[in-house]
């Protein structure tokens, strides 16, 4: 390693980020993305659960029953997969199917009240592994970072 190599590398010996790399919220963005995922999955997994059955749940217990296609609408799940996702709920209890009265050719979904205990304890998993994550950040600091977020994610939802 050469002494200008050696200047550009932390103490630990890992290489340094370059500082226009670190100014880019984009990189930085998909960086802490990437974390975040990796953290969400991971302590979700530990509670039999996935980012999509928690987004199923909620959307049920804060908007009520609803057809496959709404709680795609509602939750971002592409329909194609939503039918999995609604088969591994079912399997578990989780949420119930029955036909629509209105137009027997599709299923309202409900949140069962066992999804309702489960959708508690993944909301307790999820507080966990999101002090975990913001971690540095005071809790004034979090909801200006959430604000933010959101703000910018309702910006490009709206434009897209």
């Amino acid at each position: 390693m050469t002494r200008d190599e050696a200047a550009h590398r932390p103490d630990d010996g890992a290489p340094k980020t370059p500082d226009r790399l670190r100014r880019r919220a984009s990189r930085l963005l998909s960086q802490l993305t990437m974390r975040s995922d990796r953290l969400i999955t991971e302590g979700l997994a530990r509670a039999d659960a996935r980012n999509w059955h928690y987004a199923v749940l909620a959307s049920l217990q804060e908007y009520g029953p609803g057809s496959q296609a709404e709680l795609s609408r509602r939750s971002g799940i592409y329909r194609s997969d939503m039918v999995g996702v609604l088969n591994e709920l079912a399997e578990r209890d989780l949420v119930g199917r029955a036909p629509d009265p209105d137009d027997r050719r599709r299923n309202i979904i409900t949140i069962s009240a066992q999804g309702r205990r489960h959708l508690r304890l993944l909301d307790t998993v999820l507080d966990d592994l999101h002090d975990e994550l913001l971690a540095p950040l005071s809790p004034v600091e979090r909801d200006q970072l959430v604000q933010l977020l959101t703000r910018l994610l309702d910006h490009h939802t709206r434009t897209s």
